[in-house]
């Protein structure tokens, strides 16, 4: 299944957790009404039972979701997830830095936070958050400790395969209706944790003991019914998350060696805290609890392993147990033996490189990047200046980069930005983008320019709330300064506004679209119409272009070519309804945009930044390499 194919399939999944939340809520009551009928043998009493059983559970899920309302940094944050610095010298932590800003640009997202688990010495890690915008990962201190790089890169990878599939929504809610209905043992629990009968044992103290006593023994079967539903909805996501991951990573052999070491050292994947880890063992790279049979959220190990090494056998696993029984494997020392590879395999293309790509082909990397784009990534990582690096890892710079990415270089423009600038945010930082526009002129490929944004991201969420409205108000004016607004500039403007807000209420903005096509069909040719009318000077071309997108989208009627007066500004009414299409009906509209942008079979550079930027802000990341 391509991205889009995925994103239904979660929709698929989402609604069969309602269907079980539901089933396990029904049998719940039902052993509640049971017990109340014979203590009281009374219909009134069931049904006030009920109601409070259903109210009980239901409260005890709507707290627990909104307790995740800030996404992954809650869930990070309850594991004792330490944030990694966006400027540290830590050469483990800059090395499990650098996995993850290679992967975000080849798979075309936002760099996720990093938080690395101090205290566990297991290999683990998992991803979470509500959108790819608060997205965290998390990888335990045995896991920097023990794998090598290419191991390191193989977990990240399929931790980043979960946000892409969209298993992160998936398992942050799964937390929330569980809490539910594990709510009426918890309440059985404390109730006994917290009497004090000191020898006063009356008939109602025996009452209480009694009621808290039979909530307790309810309370295990909700943890039957969670435990099922996680292992239901665990198992394949997890396979899949680990055939993606080796999509694009160089080779099979980090997983695989990853999974090795999780069997084969004694710590394995179990975390310490298994109360803590219990809730959150779906969203695991490996089985942080021990649960085998009908409660294995993961498939067994030697079975992921084999997936990936079908060579591998159980003996080779007995011989490795006791290798690293009498000396621990260690990363750092693996990485030096085997000569890490720094060569960049890749050049960036010049911006009269042309690229030939088919509409259907672009749709179906969407959230697929493969090996060559990894490499790509790691070129385009590379190629990034190491000052532009250090200001986007700046508290204080950040925002005066990113500012700078939008500031026209026709001076007059520039200049109007430029007080737009001061008189929101002050002079320094008026100036200082202005100088970095020129450092960026200077030194920065049209093709860096989204990745360094999206390392920029995560620094620029950690000002106070007050800072980034401010500063998206300059960023909406900075953008709208002149009707002559490029597509780039609007569009970087644009997804920058969406990642801040997504990121400051991550559970406001998780949704999977409903609408169809024919419900957007005004938006639709709006965007085409203002992709075409920007890759194309000439009017008649502009025409063609926008007919071809068209085709893709309606092709037995369709609303005649009408470019807006005010150019890509027009798109700002049109972004939410796009953006609520359903994801097959998405799939078809990046095919229609890849169709208007390449009417002539070629895209250039620029053309291709503006197809994935366009991707970006609809959800649907684009790998940094269309050729294939």
């Amino acid at each position: 299944m391509n991205f889009f194919e995925q994103q239904a399939a979660a929709r698929r999944v989402s609604t069969r957790l309602v269907m079980l939340f539901v089933l396990a809520v029904v049998a719940i009551v039902a052993a509640v009404d049971v017990v109340a009928w014979g203590m009281t043998r009374s219909g009134s009493a069931l049904v006030f039972f009920s109601i409070v059983t259903v109210a009980t559970i239901g409260l005890g899920s709507l707290y627990r979701i909104a307790s995740l309302g800030n996404g992954g940094d809650a869930v990070a944050l309850q594991l004792g997830g330490v944030a990694v610095p966006e400027d540290t010298i830590d050469p483990g932590l800059r090395r499990l830095r650098n996995v993850v800003e290679e992967i975000s640009i080849a798979s075309g997202v936002p760099v996720p936070k990093i938080y690395v688990l101090e205290h566990e010495s297991a290999i683990n890690a998992f991803a979470a958050g509500y959108t790819p915008s608060d997205a965290v990962i998390a990888v335990t201190r045995g896991a920097l400790d023990r794998l090598n790089r290419d191991e390191l890169q193989g977990v990240v990878a399929h931790e980043f395969s979960h946000i892409l599939n969209g298993d992160m929504r998936l398992n942050i809610r799964l937390i929330g209706v569980l809490f539910g209905i594990l709510m009426i043992g918890l309440v059985g629990r404390k109730i006994l944790e917290n009497s004090r009968f000191g020898g006063r044992s009356g008939r109602g103290s025996a009452m209480v003991f009694a009621a808290a006593a039979v909530a307790m023994i309810i309370g295990y079967a909700g943890l039957f019914f969670a435990r099922m539903i996680k292992a239901g909805v665990s198992r394949s996501r997890e396979s899949l998350a680990d055939a993606s991951a080796v999509q694009f990573t160089r080779q099979t052999s980090g997983l695989a060696g990853a999974l090795k070491k999780i069997a084969g050292i004694p710590a394995g994947s179990r975390l310490d805290d298994r109360g803590e880890a219990e809730e959150v063992s779906h969203m695991l790279f490996g089985d942080g609890v021990g649960f085998s049979g009908l409660f294995a959220t993961h498939p067994p190990l030697l079975k992921r392993i084999q997936a990936l090494d079908p060579s591998f056998q159980g003996e080779e696993l007995e011989k490795l147990k006791a290798a690293w029984r009498s000396a621990l494997p260690n990363g750092m020392q693996e990485d030096l033996a085997l000569g890490f590879d720094e060569e960049r395999r890749h050049s960036l293309p010049d911006m009269q490189h042309d690229i030939r790509v088919t509409p259907t082909r672009v749709a179906a990397q969407v959230a697929l990047p493969g090996a060559d784009d990894y490499l790509r990534a790691d070129t385009i990582a590379g190629a990034i200046p190491e000052a532009l690096r250090d200001l986007a890892a700046n508290r204080e710079s950040v925002m005066a980069l990113l500012l700078a990415l939008l500031i026209d270089g026709d001076e007059d423009i520039g200049a109007r930005q430029q007080r737009e600038i001061a008189a929101r945010l002050g002079d320094d930082i008026a100036d200082h983008a202005m100088r970095v526009h020129q450092q960026l002129a200077a030194d920065l490929h049209p093709m860096l320019r989204m990745p360094l944004a999206a390392v920029a991201f995560p620094v620029l969420r950690l000002r106070p709330r007050p800072q980034l409205d401010a500063f998206m108000a300059t960023i909406d004016a900075v953008v709208k300064a002149d009707d002559r607004v490029s597509p780039f500039e609007y569009c970087l403007g644009r997804l920058l506004t969406v990642q801040v807000i997504e990121s400051l209420e991550p559970a406001r903005h998780a949704r999977i679209g409903w609408r169809k096509l024919d419900g957007a069909r005004d938006e639709i040719a709006l965007l085409l119409a203002v992709v075409a009318q920007a890759g194309n000077t000439a009017p008649l071309l502009a025409q063609r272009a926008y007919l071809a997108g068209m085709q893709h989208v309606f092709p037995q009627q369709h609303p005649a070519y009408a470019p807006p007066a005010q150019g890509v500004l027009a798109l700002d009414a049109a972004w939410q309804t796009l953006d609520a299409l359903h994801p097959l009906a998405k799939q078809s509209l990046v095919e229609a945009v890849t169709a208007a942008i390449s009417h002539d079979g070629r895209v250039d550079v620029a053309e291709a930044e503006l197809l994935r930027t366009i991707c970006a802000v609809l959800h649907c990341p684009l790998p940094p390499m269309l050729e294939r």
